[in-house]
């Protein structure tokens, strides 16, 4: 029998991780502030805490069945890439597009979109929560990271995936964009949700959405979910790459850790 005035493993993980969720949600004009950095800190400190308390980096995020999907799966971000290159490819169907996997592993490698999907896939319909306040659930169908990189053999330093983007978005004062990146530990790297996604839905998976390839790390937030990837660089740190947070968004404010 149950003990009433214990939490559960469900309250708990809505405590700390909702909490940490709800502090990473900085947008706009926050994260340039000198606070709310600080702020972000605490919410990834709460999200990192909860992942430990209740069942560590393994744990599985929840899992929907076909009569939970969402009604539609609204697009994020860029929805249209303007670079010149991923428009030639998505104009002929992605057909000459390939991924490039390289830095720290002993066997750089490319894949085109037909050999990933010749691969063992795997299907999950989970629900995405957006920092800007909505969520919807999808089913996604690809490849898991971790059957690319067992190809690619990372190295013994090799701590982090990057993934390099084909979009970009608003950088300095100047007004220039900075290609879009992100990037996830090892420990993500090879959970079994981790995939990279060309499907959506029981459909090839949109430009809208991402085409051909996105990122699926299920216990984060939508922001870590990189879209429209050309490349993964595995790394040591993030010091040579954009301002050295590990991400677009964490260069500008967010936190580079986002589980939920």
């Amino acid at each position: 029998m149950s003990n009433p005035d214990k939490p559960s493993r469900r309250v708990l993980l809505g405590a700390f991780a909702g909490a940490g969720a709800w502090l990473l949600a900085g947008c706009g004009r926050l994260g340039e502030t000198e606070w709310f950095p600080k702020v972000l800190g605490i919410g990834e400190s709460l999200s990192k805490s909860a992942h430990k308390l209740i069942g560590g980096r393994r744990s599985m995020a929840q899992e929907f069945t076909e009569a939970d999907l969402s009604p539609s799966f609204r697009g994020n971000g860029n929805t249209n890439p303007d670079d010149e290159d991923y428009k030639e490819h998505a104009k002929a169907g992605f057909v000459d597009w390939q991924l490039e996997i390289d830095g720290l592993v002993e066997q750089p490698s490319k894949f085109t979109l037909t050999q990933l999907k010749a691969m063992p896939a795997r299907t999950q319909i989970t629900r995405h929560d957006c920092v800007e306040g909505w969520s919807a659930i999808g089913k996604w169908t690809g490849v898991p990271l971790a059957t690319v990189l067992a190809v690619a053999k990372p190295k013994a330093e090799a701590r982090y995936v990057v993934f390099h983007c084909a979009d970009a978005f608003p950088g300095g004062m100047d007004g220039e964009k900075e290609s879009y990146y992100e990037s996830i530990d090892m420990d993500d790297a090879y959970h079994p949700q981790t995939i990279l996604a060309y499907g959506l839905n029981g459909q090839t998976l949109p430009v809208t959405n991402g085409a051909p390839l996105r990122l699926r790390v299920e216990r984060q937030l939508g922001y870590k979910h990189a879209k429209y990837i050309m490349r993964l660089e595995l790394v040591e740190n993030f010091g040579d790459i954009g301002d050295g947070k590990g991400g677009y968004w964490e260069d500008h404010g967010y936190q580079w850790y986002a589980g939920l």
